[in-house]
């Protein structure tokens, strides 16, 4: 309690004072490390580790790419040989188309008299 007494006994001003502050203290020389420099070359080397990042992917869209287009020429070459295939299967059956493989492969229909030509 005496202590609460000598606490009421003392003037306003004295209870609280501002915190003193400090300044800070004088540079002895210039810094060596320019921050300015080394802010831009750390900013480089992240846009070089961010494009980097960039260029595998990249490297993989373009083989895709022409990986699909080649694809895409063997699909229409084989849709083509399909085709061929359907027509000379509707027309195995046709006398005429018969007849001219027939003749292709050197035979000769009944009656006809056969001729050879040579050195030609």
């Amino acid at each position: 309690m005496a202590a609460r007494a000598q606490a009421m006994t003392r003037p306003a001003a004295a209870k609280r004072r501002p915190a003193a502050r400090r300044r800070p203290a004088a540079r002895r020389g210039a810094s060596r490390i320019h921050w300015d420099r080394v802010g831009r070359i750390a900013l480089t080397l992240v846009l070089f580790f961010v494009l980097y990042s960039y260029l595998n992917p990249l490297i993989d869209f373009v083989k895709t790419y022409t990986a699909t287009t080649a694809a895409k020429v063997k699909l229409h070459e084989a849709q083509a040989e399909n085709t061929r295939l359907h027509w000379r299967i509707q027309h195995s059956d046709d006398p005429a188309f018969l007849d001219a493989k027939a003749r292709a492969q050197g035979m000769v229909a009944p009656g006809e008299k056969p001729i050879v030509v040579r050195g030609l």
